[in-house]
């Protein structure tokens, strides 16, 4: 047994001392021929685990050093105990570097040899789920993420500067707006929750142009409460954000906010259950 080669194709692939030596032996001692079935055993292994749902994880945010451009990922594992493995937290990194550098299109494919390296090492699957580039033209791109990496914000600011960048991702990261300003709700959005706010205001028994009223009245405040502009500032709560921001010289343009798992539905586990199994 060559305990150096299995040390080397180990280093060189990330995968398990009992994988690599397996791995040589079946290739009669030949790295190259080791490597290519290391991939192979990855990928089908990673094939394997890829129906099983994966919740957890971790965002990353890059910024350039002249804050024109910023990208924001979102990678996806089973545990959050996985998530806090330092080759997966590398992992996220890189990723958000690269969309940085070449933007989200083709990010997963660019990755997916390490990611089936990561999956085999783990034992977990993960998904590289979404990623965002923003580019500022005149002004800067803001960022934010929430110390537990589970939660961030990119922005793109038309003037400011880094600060103001950073106290909108912020805001925007806690209150969660739905849309940089009322007008841009989209029109399917109002027609929804106006019909929902007349069947409301409908049962109250009074009369139709009070009702009318109502109706407007409720529906400006859900344009506002979804609205950046104009939601109170989080670190000002007298003052609103559209304020804030013409105070300092800027508007923004766009904001990208994820949350780790955000709209994934995630199996009940039946503890129970998966002890009797494991019993039988």
């Amino acid at each position: 047994m060559n305990v150096q080669l299995i040390k080397e194709l180990r280093e060189r692939t990330g995968v398990g001392f009992g994988d690599c030596k397996k791995a040589l032996v079946e290739a009669d001692w030949d790295m190259d021929a080791a490597i290519e079935i290391v991939r192979m055993q990855s990928g089908a292994k990673a094939e394997k685990k890829a129906d099983r749902t994966a919740a957890e994880g971790l965002l990353a945010v890059a910024l350039a050093d002249d804050k024109k451009s910023g990208a924001i990922v979102e990678i996806n594992i089973e545990t959050d105990f996985a998530a806090r493995n330092e080759k997966f937290i590398a992992f996220v990194e890189k990723a958000s570097s690269q969309v940085l550098v070449d933007g989200s299109d083709g990010i997963a494919e660019a990755l997916e040899e390490e990611r089936q390296t990561l999956v085999q090492e783990i034992g977990e699957n993960i998904t590289i789920r979404r990623a965002e580039r923003l580019v500022a033209n005149d002004g800067v791109i803001g960022s934010y993420l929430h110390q537990d990496n589970k939660k961030g914000t990119l922005v793109r600011l038309a003037g400011g500067n880094d600060e103001v960048g950073k106290d909108v991702a912020m805001h925007v990261t806690a209150m969660r707006p739905l849309v940089v300003a009322p007008s841009d709700v989209p029109e399917d959005v109002v027609a929804k929750e106006r019909a929902i706010l007349e069947e409301q205001a409908a049962d109250s028994g009074k009369p139709a142009e009070i009702v009318a009223k109502m109706v407007e009245g409720r529906l400006r405040k859900f344009l506002a409460e979804s609205s950046l502009t104009e939601q109170p500032f989080v670190k000002d709560p007298d003052t609103k954000v559209g304020k804030m921001l013409g105070s300092a010289g800027a508007t923004c343009e766009a904001f990208v906010r994820f949350e780790v798992g955000e709209g994934i539905e995630r199996e009940e586990e039946d503890f129970a259950a998966e002890v009797q199994k494991q019993l039988q």
